[in-house]
């Protein structure tokens, strides 16, 4: 199978990117497509779907120089989860509300769990609704955008989306519905049709199925626009997070995967269903897999934004000066709440905060006050899953934050907690490659794939204990005037633009 090469692309939410790969896993080829999401008001994080389809397009006919026999398979994934209005024909009908970093559903969460029952959604979907629950978009959708709304009759995410143009199948994987809560029924990893005809009137929903499923085969169109081989096997693709912990082979009972980028994100894995409050708890990859799910709303966005106030220095340049820096950022505390905050505080009005600025520090102090505002929010994760009784035997590190040596320290530092770094840390595209292998060939094995190249370990976890103690006591004793800070900054802009 070594000769046959594989197509997985997956659907950021900074850029697209995709992968040749062939049947023993080595990595022919990448390519990037970078785009921006818009943020038109307060809490309102969108991106047009067009550009999914048309990216995914751009980068299959770019890899196809690297597999002059055609792609053996095809997958993808994308950030998620993601609501997609599109009409019958799966053209977007207006732009995508995205994940947890959108935020514009908090009015529809409170009528939402007034009509069902906070508790009684909470049992039934294993989470209880938070800005992450693609559920109350649809709501919003229909108040806001009562025209689009008339007009649609699918949702997508990006995975299914570009299934759906390449294939004509409208299939979504389980992993992905489970958090469109609450339309999703954990028990019977069915949709929850009666909830959804109350919270979507209209939608049309599509048919579930495990990532990795076939889908179905690239038809005459999508073969035209991607410059695919027409027959081509596409595999039902998943949320960004899990190809990613799939890719690294984070996928067993106890293993957790901690995934560094523009958001943080941590998938556990178990072998039975998990409930927490402050957590979401989804049906797992494949059959008889359960995951608890957590992220932060930013974390690479901070050092991203920094970077630009600046003036746009190298990365490089700016991970050197926060390693002659110390533990503790000589005195700096951030809390990491530029976008409000998922799990586990789920407070989507907690708006970033540094104090313990002198005017004697430096850049360096900052850009390492914000690794380590990360950090602290990671072992704050940790420890939640530990209150939730999910086992923690390995954790397993992926994303762009692992190619500097020092993110990843000052985390382990932070935690205490080893981390794993595979050999291969190309993301999510990566994981779609291996599930489109595996079309041709289920026996092959991820970890053969992508095995261990190191092992982060804690050397200063003492240095951080007084400064997490702070950072969880500063939220606390802070939170009232972030939320009327947050009230002021949507009072400003209570306008909602229509498009």
């Amino acid at each position: 199978m070594s000769k046959d090469i594989f197509l997985g692309v997956d659907i950021g939410t900074s850029s697209s990117k995709g992968v040749a790969v062939d049947g023993d896993g080595n990595l022919l080829a990448t390519a990037v497509r970078e785009h921006r999401v818009d943020r038109p008001a307060p809490g309102i994080v969108e991106m047009d779907g067009s550009v999914w389809w048309d990216e995914f397009c751009s980068l299959s006919r770019e890899l196809l120089e690297h597999a002059p026999g055609g792609f053996a398979a095809v997958s993808v994934s994308g950030m998620g989860p993601c609501v997609q209005l599109t009409d019958a024909d799966n053209h977007p009908t207006t732009p995508s509300a995205l994940y947890g970093v959108d935020t514009r559903a908090t009015a529809q969460i409170a009528a939402l769990n007034a009509e069902l029952g906070a508790d009684a959604i909470y049992e039934r979907s294993d989470s209880y609704l938070s800005n992450q629950s693609a559920g109350p978009k649809f709501r919003w959708f229909a108040a806001h955008r009562p025209e689009a709304y008339e007009r649609s009759r699918r949702f997508h995410m990006p995975a299914s989306l570009i299934v759906a143009r390449l294939t004509g199948e409208y299939v979504l994987d389980r992993q992905s519905a489970s958090q469109s809560t609450p339309l999703y029924d954990a028990a019977s990893q069915e949709w929850a049709r009666d909830w959804a005809e109350v919270v979507a009137p209209g939608i049309e929903l599509p048919r579930l199925a495990w990532a990795g499923d076939q889908a179905g085969v690239v038809h005459a169109a999508g073969a035209d626009a991607a410059g695919l081989r027409e027959g081509t096997p596409v595999a039902v693709g998943t949320i960004d997070a899990w190809a990613e912990g799939l890719s690294v082979g984070a996928v067993e009972h106890g293993d957790l995967m901690l995934m560094y980028g523009t958001t943080m994100f941590f998938v556990g894995n178990t072998d039975h269903r998990v409930q927490h409050p402050s957590m979401w708890g989804t049906t797992g990859l494949r059959e008889g897999q359960w995951n608890m799910a957590g992220g932060m709303a930013t974390s690479g966005a901070i050092t991203s934004w920094l970077r630009e106030l600046f003036g746009n220095p190298d990365f490089a340049t700016l991970v050197d000066e926060a390693a002659a820096s110390r533990p503790g950022a000589r005195g700096l505390l951030m809390l990491p709440y530029f976008e409000g905050e998922r799990t586990p505080i789920q407070d989507p009005f907690a708006r970033g905060t540094i104090t313990g600025l002198t005017i004697g520090h430096t850049r360096g102090d900052l850009y390492r006050a914000a690794l380590e505002a990360t950090a602290y929010g990671v072992r704050h994760n940790i420890e939640t899953y530990r209150d939730a009784g999910v086992p923690i035997d390995r954790i397993v590190a992926v994303g762009g934050g692992t190619q500097s040596a020092l993110w990843p320290q000052i985390v382990s530092d932070a935690t205490g907690l080893p981390q794993v770094i595979t050999e291969k840390s190309v993301g999510a595209a990566y994981g779609d490659a291996f599930l489109a292998a595996r079309l041709l060939d289920p026996s092959i094995s991820i970890r053969e794939w992508n095995p261990a190249r190191e092992v982060v370990e804690p050397r200063a976890h003492e240095a951080y204990a007084v400064g997490y103690g702070h950072y969880r006591e500063l939220y606390e004793q802070t939170k009232d005037i972030q939320h009327a800070l947050a009230r002021a900054q949507r009072d400003s802009d209570d306008v909602v633009p229509e498009t």
